[in-house]
């Protein structure tokens, strides 16, 4: 593990921008972070947590997966997603509404579940599962004028909420199952895997050499992607968190620190 942080702060040194990383190995139990506690904009990164508390309301039985919500023309909002191109009208599960706002990255969909069970009880589940500086305070792609503080995360926050995913403490085993289940379903990934080889599809039923599931998030300035990386039967969780550099530079350098997790883990 230290010749990985010390490879990542190569990479790291000459890099534009502030950057922050932490990576567990879970099946040796060592880790470390890199400005791990420094707050960033959360951009679609804050998903996460918001899966997972979705998930501990309906463990409370307040609600059910199976439940549909009817998409409403107010609900519709831009950026990452397609409900934005959906009719107002039709009823989506709530399980489905997760997967979207997961691998698609939704913002319809992730105001939807906001509104369905609320901001102190987002923030609630998030203190209790170990985040202890990352905020909640607004819905996505909503303009607030009086706007006061915004979602805010730590590298080391997020890690250790994927790690609890991981180890099947977070809500519970059969929860924690479900959203590794969702997050490797990921169709967008910021740069954690460019540089990871390209898995062979020839054979039916063969184990790939390596799963990711992970989420991204994006606002200008600001490129984020989050993770587990599953390789040779190993099991790294990572986070990448960076401001103030172009997106193809912020891409390049997380794709840089994706090679040397994978070659790490193999």
């Amino acid at each position: 593990m230290k010749t990985l942080q010390e490879k990542i702060e190569s990479r790291l040194k000459d890099a534009k921008g502030i950057w922050s990383v932490s990576v567990e190995d879970l099946n040796e139990g060592t880790s470390f972070s890199l400005n791990g506690n420094e707050l960033f904009y959360a951009a679609s990164i804050i998903k996460v947590p918001i899966m997972a508390a979705v998930f501990a309301v309906a463990e409370e039985g307040n609600i059910r997966l199976g439940d549909r919500l009817l998409l409403r023309r107010d609900d519709i909002v831009g950026g990452s997603g397609v409900l934005q191109f959906m009719s107002p009208g039709i009823e989506l599960p709530i399980y489905d509404l997760l997967t979207l706002m997961i691998i698609q990255s939704d913002n319809t969909a992730t105001n939807m579940l906001m509104d369905l069970i609320g901001m102190e009880k987002i923030q609630a589940v998030m203190n209790g599962l170990g985040m202890e500086r990352s905020e909640i305070h607004h819905k996505l792609m909503i303009a607030q004028t009086n706007r006061v503080n915004s979602n805010e995360i730590t590298a080391t926050d997020v890690n250790a909420l994927l790690t609890r995913i991981v180890r099947g403490e977070c809500v519970s085993l059969h929860a924690s199952e479900q959203m590794i289940r969702i997050m490797k379903q990921q169709q967008l990934s910021n740069g954690l895997i460019d540089s990871l080889p390209v898995k062979n599809n020839l054979i039916i039923g063969a184990i790939p050499d390596w799963e990711f599931a992970g989420k991204g998030g994006s606002v200008e300035g600001i490129l984020h992607e989050c993770a587990i990386l599953y390789a040779r039967g190993r099991c790294i969780a990572v986070t990448v968190l960076s401001k103030g550099c172009s997106e193809d530079e912020a891409r390049k350098t997380i794709a840089q620190i994706g090679s040397e997790v994978y070659l790490y883990a193999r």
